[in-house]
């Protein structure tokens, strides 16, 4: 027979408390279904779901959600995304950042068409094998566009679970443990709604600061909320301090207001974008690396940008060149063509430092 209490005394939880919250309260998304258009038959897009859990992949939904509207007004369906340019693609995700996603995200799209019909498989493990497709996403596919029973577990329901049953050991440590927790909630009806509902409830009442105990769905069986310990959970191993790395960013305009641009190489950190030619980023002060002779004119200020792993502090040098001008990398842009919105966001960092400097920018 089912414990009605758990090991601190209290009701346990349920996915039914939780799923007639989410009933009430579930967020507007542009990439879901709502339990109400589901009731009257309407089922979520996978391409959708995939797209939108690409996206918000260590990234907000305030943050995505132009973004996804964007892509899915240019690419309503994976086979137009599969037929895409890659500069187009790329220059759309410009600013989002973790750009080995865009690169995986055509993947994808390709295998997908390719080998699958344009149909994203159902089963969990078929996803895995798709590009950029790890095992939360997998699960959230799974979950929310086919309602298979699969576990899904972000920093929300993270920090759900670490409440709800009172756990202290420090995140990424803690992991196991809240999987074991989210496991044993995650019901057969409805797993799909109910992995967005702890979704929501994380990011909507069980904030990270101020949790809104007092209107929670699971309030009741929440030992965290009983020991007056929600607001100090997760607790999490404290980071080491992010390296400080030091790079040259070249800016070249010809006289015909044409802009020197350069295609990084796929791999590696903004792998597949445009920007500016450059030195290497090092921890010491870089060898300079210009990408042709000229009179260069340093900017005093520098473009700064925090990474995951390290904080860069660029150097800017202009240069104002003829017609004859032939760089050792990179190619020409004319005016007209060059569009700041598809720089990544450190290069256009970079480009809103010079721009007073550049001909014909304002």
């Amino acid at each position: 027979m089912r414990e009605t209490v758990n090991a601190a005394g209290l009701p346990q939880p349920t996915a039914v408390d939780l799923l007639k919250w989410y009933d009430r309260h579930a967020r507007d998304m542009p990439w879901r279904v709502s339990p109400a258009a589901q009731g009257a038959g309407a089922r979520p897009d996978p391409y959708r779901i995939w797209l939108s859990e690409v996206m918000l992949q260590q990234t907000t939904v305030a943050a995505v959600t132009a973004y996804f509207q964007r892509f899915i007004a240019r690419w309503p369906a994976v086979i137009d995304l599969a037929s895409a340019e890659d500069a187009d693609v790329m220059g759309e995700w410009a600013g989002l950042g973790y750009y080995a996603r865009a690169r995986n995200l055509l993947k994808c799209a390709r295998v997908v068409v390719a080998e699958h019909d344009g149909q994203f498989p159902r089963e969990h493990a078929a996803l895995l094998k798709l590009p950029g497709i790890g095992p939360y996403t997998a699960a959230a596919i799974s979950a929310i566009a086919f309602d298979a029973p699969e576990v899904v577990v972000d920093g929300n329901v993270e920090r759900v679970m670490a409440r709800l049953h009172d756990i202290h050991t420090p995140l990424p440590s803690a992991k196991p443990q809240l999987i074991a927790a989210a496991t044993a909630l995650t019901p057969l009806q409805r797993p799909g709604d109910y992995a967005q509902a702890v979704m929501d409830l994380g990011a909507t009442i069980c904030t990270p600061r101020n949790p809104a105990c007092g209107i929670c769905p699971w309030r009741e069986p929440c030992v965290a909320r009983m020991a007056g310990t929600a607001a100090e959970l997760p607790k999490k191993t404290p980071k080491k301090a992010k390296p400080i790395r030091l790079g040259i960013a070249y800016v070249v305009q010809r006289s015909d207001g044409a802009i020197l641009l350069e295609r990084r190489e796929d791999r590696g950190l903004l792998g597949g974008m445009l920007g500016w030619p450059g030195s290497d980023w090092a921890e010491e002060a870089p060898a300079p690396a210009p990408p042709l002779e000229a009179d260069w004119q340093g900017l005093s200020e520098e473009a700064r940008h925090t990474f995951t792993h390290f904080h860069l502090r660029l150097g800017i040098e202009i240069a104002q060149v003829g017609m004859d001008a032939a760089p050792s990398r990179g190619q020409f842009t004319p005016l007209s063509e060059f569009q700041p919105g598809h720089l990544p966001t450190v290069m256009r960092k970079v480009f809103d430092l010079s721009r007073g400097v550049l001909r014909g920018m304002g």
